[in-house]
């Protein structure tokens, strides 16, 4: 399973909201309400919140094993 766990402790360490994403970076609200609810995301978004963040995949994303169902 992927968790977002990660992009979520990243956004506060870099002061982001959600509000500055959508509205600053125009990541769309269907996108974080899909990662809040654990939903996949395109390789395409992961690229945009790096290069907007400033961070690496592993700051974004991480797997879990043993949670598949």
């Amino acid at each position: 399973m992927i968790s977002y766990k990660p992009f979520w402790e990243t956004l506060k360490r870099r002061n982001i909201t959600t509000y500055t994403l959508i509205n600053k970076h125009h990541i769309s609200s269907a996108t974080i309400n899909r990662m809040k609810k654990g939903g996949g995301i395109s390789t395409m978004k992961i690229d945009d919140f790096c290069r907007i963040l400033d961070c690496r995949v592993e700051d974004i994303i991480t797997y879990l094993p043993g949670n598949n169902d």
